[in-house]
């Protein structure tokens, strides 16, 4: 999944400022620390179970190494935001690592300094699997676990200085953990900023359309205005498309026994190509494939492209089933989009930051949601405006 481009390793103040502007929540201050410290501990026990998994599937599991990567840098995201709420910067944090009684308030805030430049260990290979790296992370989860116990017993609430001391012994159990994982933690840090901007931008800047260079006759049309219409055949609902009077596709079904109102699905797709400026399913619909750049029209427009639309749109389906078709759902959690980047990998639409695919499937329900009310209305894609909207008919 593509995301703005961070081209320089983020040094500490700057990425624990950076980390801020993503943190939804806008509690400061020593009672603001539950819910970032409850995330530090969930993505430590991610790191663990990462490994497990990897010592019981062995080469089964792939991607282990990015899991990894990926991990540290939440586990970043988290220990930097626990330091901001509580008024500490991370520079001074990253000082006090490798410094001892005799030095330890020498420590001033310096704006030049990197993850890396915390870390007392020289460079060198581990075995990221191995006993090592479980050892440490059993350490970075204990340290953790007993800045729990203090927090819960209150002898946190009044005394910063006490979670500045276990802020400074989690990083450095946090880069003797790194050090044995072979991680970079300035490339996580980095790579954290992109993912989280992705999900949550500073400012929504919508890319340009895919086919804007495009010939007019092969572009996805601008502005789309669709007649749904289900009616009824030997007692079997099926759905109609129309645009301009014309039928539009074939008819649809739910194609399943227990009928699930899925036969209005191509709202979905009507989404994808309003928000995302994408859809080979809509684009062959209309029958606008780029066919003059035949490496587009067989790659980005093609048969697999379609599945891969379908397939997205049949298991974020299976998802929303679960949760009322996303009704008076504001935000989708993070797993289901990055499962949707992940089956885009390799396609044009990979460029689309996470808060558009976002965007794209909650507006889309709200318009299946009220054509499983009204069973009929007019559904317009513009994808000028980046919007889709229903409007139900007599």
């Amino acid at each position: 999944m593509a995301t703005p481009e961070i081209a320089k390793i983020p040094f500490l103040n700057a990425y624990q400022r950076d980390a801020a502007l993503t943190d939804r929540s806008s509690e400061i201050g020593m009672d603001a620390l539950h819910l970032p410290l409850l995330g530090l501990y969930g993505e430590v026990g991610s790191l663990l179970s990462a490994l497990k998994k990897k010592r019981r599937d062995l080469d089964a599991y792939l991607g282990y190494e990015d899991a990894i990567l990926e991990e540290f840098g939440d586990v970043l995201w988290y220990f930097s935001n626990i330091a901001f709420r509580a008024g500490l910067d991370l520079s001074i944090l990253g000082q006090r690592v490798a410094r001892g009684i005799s030095d330890w308030d020498e420590a001033e805030p310096f704006e030049f300094a990197t993850f890396n430049d915390v870390s007392p260990h020289e460079p060198g290979k581990h075995d990221p699997e191995g006993a090592g790296f479980e050892q440490t992370l059993f350490g970075l989860a204990g340290k953790v676990g007993r800045l729990l116990d203090d927090v819960a017993q209150g002898r946190i609430r009044h005394n910063r200085d006490a979670l500045a001391a276990h802020l400074v012994e989690i990083f450095r159990a946090l880069t003797s953990a790194a050090w044995e994982a072979n991680v970079d933690l300035d490339e996580a840090a980095r790579r954290n900023i992109v993912k989280t901007r992705s999900r949550w931008p500073i400012e929504r800047v919508y890319p340009p359309l895919f086919d804007i260079d495009d010939d007019e006759e092969e572009r996805l049309p601008r502005v789309i205005t669709m007649d749904v219409l289900e009616r009824k055949s030997k007692s079997r609902a099926y759905v109609r498309l129309k645009c301009n009077g014309i039928n539009i596709g074939d008819r649809l079904t739910d194609n399943r026994a227990d009928q699930d109102d899925y036969r209005f699905h191509d709202v979905f797709h009507l989404a994808y190509a309003a928000v995302l400026g994408w859809s080979p399913v809509t684009r062959a619909l209309f029958k606008v494939k780029r066919k003059s750049r035949p490496l587009i029209d067989e790659n980005e427009d093609g048969a697999r492209a379609v599945l891969i639309e379908e397939g997205i749109s049949t298991w974020v389906f299976n998802h929303a089933t679960k949760l009322n078709y996303f009704d008076g759902i504001g935000h989708l959690d993070y797993p289901l989009l990055k499962a949707v980047g992940q089956q885009v990998a390799g396609y044009e639409v990979e460029k689309c930051p996470l808060w558009m695919w976002e965007k794209a499937i909650l507006d889309g329900y709200n318009v299946f949601r009220s054509l499983r009310k009204h069973r009929k209305g007019i559904v317009t894609a513009n994808l000028n405006e980046r919007s889709i909207s229903f409007k139900p008919v007599d």
